[in-house]
């Protein structure tokens, strides 16, 4: 079972807002990181956002269809081809090509501009001052202009180079957009207020801390399930494929019917750990498709136990089982959109969905 805690999504929210202080653009984008899009959004709802985030038409056409009215902006490019869908969602579109954008808004489409200040993506290249000059005579002054920093979590002092280029680029506008917006959960975790006039979280809500964090969220996925069978190994016993664990005494392990089908990565064997009535015990073996073993051997346990993989506390957080699987936590979280049954917890949200692992 996958539990959502969207209380504590909530408390991130108000969180980094304060933290920022500027009012936030929180992205929901792949389902929400995996968590799922629509609970995620009617949580978020009542926190007044900008907007919502999303990658695709077809994610902010389900976000529509399930009742959000708040404003959705698409943040991948769009081609032409699903320029009608949106229309009829109300999307505002990212786009930087002359040609797309002046299609776009002839129908009186509302769009933002992105600058590429160093990731090599998407949008203008912030020297090209020819290219932003035509991109604006395609389709006026855009509702928002907006950059991406490629390394908060691993070199803080590029932020800097960026926010520099992305200046040079502001100053060419005739009269200021009237929404900028640049940081990252990355950013919002390691620095103060912002400089412009949003900010786009998208881990941090999730309870994932990047990079040198001056602040750690609180966590919000618990993954566990049930142990389906005991046995006991002898000294030089094996366990999974491999043979990449192995005994040096008698010792109790525990299958528990979770594996890497369910999101749980097959790498964290040997080396993360898992709860087991509070107390944790190491995850032993090459974690399978359908079952994960644990060694047990110092816990009570028994078949029916629910042991957590994910969300126990620290050792079992996001961040920790990526480490182990040598992963990225985003990786991880986007990885959880898979078989596992879900429940949500701390708002009134639609019932589990899935099937049971």
């Amino acid at each position: 079972m996958l539990t959502v805690d969207l209380a504590a999504v909530r408390e991130n929210y108000r969180l980094l807002s304060r933290r920022a202080a500027v009012p936030l653009l929180p992205m929901v984008k792949g389902d929400a990181y995996g968590l799922g899009a629509v609970p995620v959004a009617r949580a978020l709802a009542g926190e007044s956002p900008v907007a919502f985030g999303v990658a695709s038409v077809l994610e902010g056409c389900e976000l529509r269809t399930a009742g959000i009215a708040d404003a959705i902006v698409v943040f991948t490019p769009v081609l032409p081809h699903e320029f009608p869908a949106a229309r009829v969602a109300d999307l505002t579109l990212c786009l930087s090509n002359p040609a797309h954008v002046a299609a776009w808004t002839s129908s009186g489409g509302n769009w933002q501009l992105p600058i590429d200040t160093g990731m090599q993506r998407n949008g203008v290249d912030w020297r090209d001052a020819g290219g932003l000059r035509d991109v604006l005579a395609a389709g006026g002054q855009p509702a928002g202009v907006f950059t991406h920093f490629h390394s908060p979590d691993s070199d803080p002092d590029s932020i800097g180079v960026q926010e520099s280029r992305f200046e040079q680029v502001l100053a060419g506008f005739a009269s200021r957009p009237a929404s900028i917006h640049a940081e990252n959960s990355a950013a919002l975790l390691q620095r103060a207020e912002s400089r412009y006039d949003c900010a786009r979280p998208g881990i941090a809500l999730y309870g994932v801390a990047v990079g040198p964090a001056a602040w750690v969220p609180r966590g919000v996925v618990t993954l566990a399930g049930p142990v389906v069978e005991l046995r006991r190994v002898s000294a030089g016993d094996t366990v999974s494929y491999g043979a990449t664990w192995r005994a040096t005494g008698e010792r109790r392990i525990a299958t528990v019917a979770l594996g890497y089908a369910d999101g749980y990565p097959r790498g964290a064997g040997n080396g993360a750990t898992a709860m087991v009535h509070d107390r944790q015990v190491p995850v032993v073996g090459i974690v399978t498709m359908d079952m994960t073993m644990c060694d047990v051997t110092d816990v009570p346990c028994q078949v029916g136990d629910c042991v957590t993989l994910i969300g126990g506390d620290a050792g079992s957080s996001i961040a920790a089982v990526a480490s182990h699987a040598q992963r990225s936590p985003y990786e991880v979280l986007t990885a959880l959109r898979s078989r596992v049954a879900r429940a949500y917890a701390g708002a009134d949200v639609p019932r589990a969905r899935g099937t049971a692992a």
